[in-house]
């Protein structure tokens, strides 16, 4: 569809609102031009948006039109008008009454009210030249036109104004399909800077969801190491042993790969949502370790305060096979759970499925690491902390 005069861009009407609402912006990436040339401020803007819609996943690009309005100007002669007894205020007033309209009373027809609005009929003010010719009275009762006290032409300007910070800003809506923002974002900043020169006094900066996730990122480089630490404080508090704690924290890394291939299979790129279901399935995997932990030293207390090899060989296997069936009801209990969540179609599913993926992924890596590489790691400590020993099947 193509309207003379009007630029397109394809926006869910829903999705469109709530980014506006979200954001201030009507598109997931926004990009502001800031300056105090409006001419200069357009030409920057439409080389913006032809530089945006040459990368990949760019559905599509608008930039603000800044010109095209028309205006009608009235230039008052002050020496005119005081010729004829009259001010600038007085002549304003008379073309805002009788162009524009005054509100004279309020009429009450049931429950609702109307205001009555006077002003003179179309026919005698639809065209510049009929505006010229609109008939005024003088303090003197004389009758005179318009065009004998102001100047009436048509002139140019831009169709709105948007400001921040006092300066006047144009904006470039972007819309991206297939592609996550972190990515379109980054080309788009490289398009930018390869394809448009900006002008001296004309600033660039992005908004939109991009602007957001970035502060999300930004909180989450503080909250990822926190959270980690935090666990790591809590496992030294638990066992009291630097080396086990060590040992539960290198498995996390591990635990977490069948999280990335879930969303690798399922096609999800990383956001915000899948940071969180991340940050979930680390503490589920510490505390599979510290309760397959619990088990191990608990079995291997029951051997004497100074086992022998075969004991603690025995020890650490019987703790493992305990653990078999709590772990296999547990994982069942969060599969159970989070699968309706994964495949879910209703509102806000699109959030939700994507902090439940790296749960069910982890669910596959975390329980076979805990049962299998965790006692083999912490039976070669043990076996290191009493000078090495045969370990025989």
């Amino acid at each position: 569809v193509q309207v003379p005069g009007l630029a397109n861009v394809w926006v869910p009407p829903i999705r469109n609102r709530i980014d506006m609402l979200a954001t201030g912006i009507k598109s997931p990436i926004g990009i502001k031009l800031s300056g105090d040339d409006l001419a200069q401020l357009e030409q920057t803007a439409v080389q913006v948006e032809r530089a945006a819609r040459q990368v990949p996943g760019v559905s599509s690009a608008l930039a603000e039109r800044l010109t095209g309005g028309r205006y009608i100007d009235v230039t008052i002669d002050r020496v005119a008008a005081a010729r004829y007894g009259l001010n600038i205020a007085d002549v304003q007033q008379i073309v805002a009454g009788a162009i524009g309209g005054a509100n004279i009373g309020r009429t009450v027809e049931g429950v609702a009210r109307y205001p009555i609005n006077v002003r003179y009929p179309r026919e005698i003010r639809d065209s510049v030249d009929e505006l010229r010719n609109l008939p005024l009275l003088t303090p003197a009762g004389g009758q005179i036109t318009l065009g004998t006290l102001a100047r009436i032409a048509v002139s140019d300007g831009p169709p709105m104004l948007k400001s921040e910070q006092g300066r006047p800003t144009s904006y470039v809506y972007v819309d991206a399909r297939g592609r996550d923002l972190a990515a379109v974002v980054g080309d788009i900043q490289q398009a930018v800077a390869r394809d448009v020169t900006l002008p001296p006094g004309v600033s660039l900066s992005y908004a939109g969801q991009f602007q957001y996730m970035e502060r999300a990122y930004e909180r989450l480089q503080i909250v990822v190491p926190a959270t980690l630490g935090i666990i790591f404080l809590l496992l030294y508090l638990i066992f009291r042993r630097l080396d086990e704690a060590l040992l539960i924290m290198a498995t996390l890394p591990f635990a977490l790969t069948g999280g990335f291939w879930l969303l690798y299979l399922l096609g999800y790129n990383q956001s915000v949502a899948t940071a969180v279901g991340f940050i979930a399935l680390a503490g589920v995997s510490a505390e599979f370790g510290v309760v397959m932990m619990i088990y191990l030293k608990s079995a291997l207390a029951r051997r004497g305060d100074d086992p022998d090899a075969e004991a603690v060989t025995a020890a650490i296997r019987e703790g493992a096979l305990l653990r078999v069936r709590p772990k296999a009801m547990t994982v069942a209990t969060i599969l159970a759970g989070l699968l309706p969540v994964l495949i879910g179609t209703g509102a806000g599913s699109e959030v939700m499925s994507r902090i439940a993926a790296p749960m069910i992924g982890g669910m596959i890596t975390a329980p076979l690491l805990s049962m299998f590489v965790l006692p083999a790691a912490y039976l070669l400590m043990r076996r290191r902390g009493h000078g090495g020993f045969e370990v025989r099947d």
